[in-house]
């Protein structure tokens, strides 16, 4: 699904009901399970017929893909704020760190609601090949930003390479935290795993080689 802001009325109301019907899948998968819900329960619950259910999505677990999407693509705009040029370690830090964190209510239902989901996922194939979808997708995403940001100063390879191991790190954190009964935030929280996640694996990318003369 495309993760770009809707601009028309009409895109604005699909992506509307695409986030009815995440919601009402997340709610109904958090407390009876995938295997116990139904297509029609989601439908149901959403207030949409069944065709409109399944005019959006493939299955009943590729209805939370919006939910699961949305907070790669809050992280990943947070990187696009930053100059180019910066220091790109603390650049991913300082996003990952805003975009986990829970400063209000909604931030942290909204955490809550990604541990029900990833719980789910531990007994079911289906949700967890959307969860490593999703993340695969904003992997690919994240590739463009980071070159943007790296101003030249990184080949492709390490590109690549800084994209996958900030888009692990997130997901590896979440995962982490989702098995335990940790807090949305203080130690154990997903921004504090993310942040150990990411220097473990960019340990090494403190310092950038200097810019290319232009």
């Amino acid at each position: 699904m495309s993760t770009k802001p809707p601009t028309s009325l009409t895109e604005r109301r699909k992506a509307a009901t695409q986030l009815d019907i995440a919601h009402a899948a997340a709610e109904l998968f958090a407390a009876q399970g995938p295997h116990a819900t139904t297509a029609e329960e989601i439908a149901r619950h959403a207030g949409v017929a069944l065709r409109t259910f399944y005019r959006y999505f493939r299955s009943k677990q590729d209805a939370v893909s919006p939910l699961l999407a949305a907070g790669a693509d809050r992280w990943r705009a947070l990187l696009e704020a930053a100059e180019p040029g910066a220091g790109l370690l603390r650049a991913l830090e300082t996003a990952v760190e805003e975009s986990l964190a829970a400063p209000d209510e909604e931030a942290a239902v909204a955490l809550e609601r990604t541990r029900g989901l990833l719980r789910a996922a531990a007994d079911d194939p289906a949700l967890r090949a959307v969860w490593y979808r999703v993340n695969q997708e904003s992997e690919e995403r994240l590739v463009p930003v980071v070159a943007r940001l790296a101003d030249g100063r990184l080949e492709v390879l390490r590109v690549r390479l800084v994209a996958a191991a900030a888009t692990d790190a997130i997901r590896i954190a979440l995962e982490t935290w989702a098995a335990t009964e940790a807090g949305v935030t203080g130690e154990g929280s997903p921004a504090a795993l993310a942040l150990r996640c990411l220097r473990q694996l960019l340990g090494g990318m403190e310092e950038l080689p200097p810019a290319r003369d232009r």
